[in-house]
């Protein structure tokens, strides 16, 4: 990957009058990366990315895409991509009019049939968008962002009302645009998708970045866990706990291969079977939540 930022926001502010939807955010998106930009409910998410895909001016701060403002649009806009999460098509339009149409204005060079093609909506090239089942509509909001390979593609919530055929189609999608050399930012409220598909993430809370990094950077922030049960009269274990309403004891630890073994060890060791046993990492969910207490 090129050490030049395709994306590079510094210290935005975004108000509404007194509303500060967006206090000093400031991140980078590589080039051929897929990036993450999560965030709570009223996060600042959606204002940050509109600022950045040059939909609203920043109140203050620098925004670059591909080392230009983008409020330039005939400088950015046809590098660029957008799935929105929802794009308003005519209903009286077909889709293939409604993807000639968007097409056109990208200044990219595609054709309709290859891009119908690829998210399986070439059956409903004479259908009008009306006639459209919510799913279909989302597959053709893809298609829009895709038309002509755009450099920076942006994803919001792309996933929402499609079946799971055609999600793991769009994914398909998406990793052979990655495969060509494009950037992909991603929203969504999938955490699996993001945990599983994401190089970085950006966790949003009240306007703020509060942690970035990878998954498995993300996830080190918080201790792993052992979950499991033991008959009433046995010995308190070797590990810390507290009950969990269920009645399970909860062990929490930043060694979990050591302290498992400890925990086995000590259950064999005096006969006992731990009952409902579950031990894992801290999930990508658990960082999320713990933004929502902080």
């Amino acid at each position: 990957m090129s050490s030049t930022p395709v994306i590079d926001v510094e210290r935005l502010n975004v108000k509404y009058g007194d509303f500060h939807a967006v206090r000093d955010l400031s991140f980078q998106v590589r080039r051929g990366e897929l990036y993450a930009l999560l965030g709570t409910n009223g996060a600042g998410k959606t204002s940050a990315l509109e600022t950045v895909e040059g939909h609203r001016p920043a109140t203050s701060g620098t925004v670059r895409v591909f080392g230009e403002s983008p409020r330039d649009r005939r400088a950015v806009r046809p590098r660029m991509g957008i799935m929105l999460q929802e794009s308003g098509f005519s209903p009286d339009l077909t889709v293939r009019e409604s993807v000639r149409l968007i097409g056109g204005l990208t200044q990219r060079v595609d054709t309709v049939e290859r891009v119908l093609g690829v998210v399986g909506l070439t059956g409903k090239a004479g259908t009008k968008v009306a006639q459209l089942s919510g799913g279909e509509k989302r597959r053709l909001d893809f298609a829009t962002a895709l038309w002509g390979a755009p450099e920076l593609v942006f994803l919001d919530e792309p996933t929402t009302g499609l079946d799971i055929g055609s999600r793991d189609a769009l994914w398909d999608a998406v990793d052979r645009l990655r495969e060509d050399g494009s950037t992909v930012v991603l929203t969504t409220h999938y955490l699996e998708e993001a945990q599983q598909r994401a190089d970085r993430i950006g966790l949003m809370h009240q306007g703020s970045l509060r942690r970035e990094g990878t998954v498995a950077e993300l996830t080190r922030t918080l201790p792993s866990v052992i979950r499991f049960a033991l008959p009433p009269d046995a010995p308190a274990p070797p590990l810390a706990t507290t009950r969990e309403p269920d009645g399970r004891l909860l062990a929490e630890t930043f060694d979990l291969p050591n302290d498992l073994y400890t925990l086995l060890a000590w259950t064999r060791h005096h006969g006992l079977e731990p009952q409902g046993l579950e031990a894992g990492p801290t999930r990508l969910d658990d960082v999320f939540r713990s933004l929502s207490s902080s």
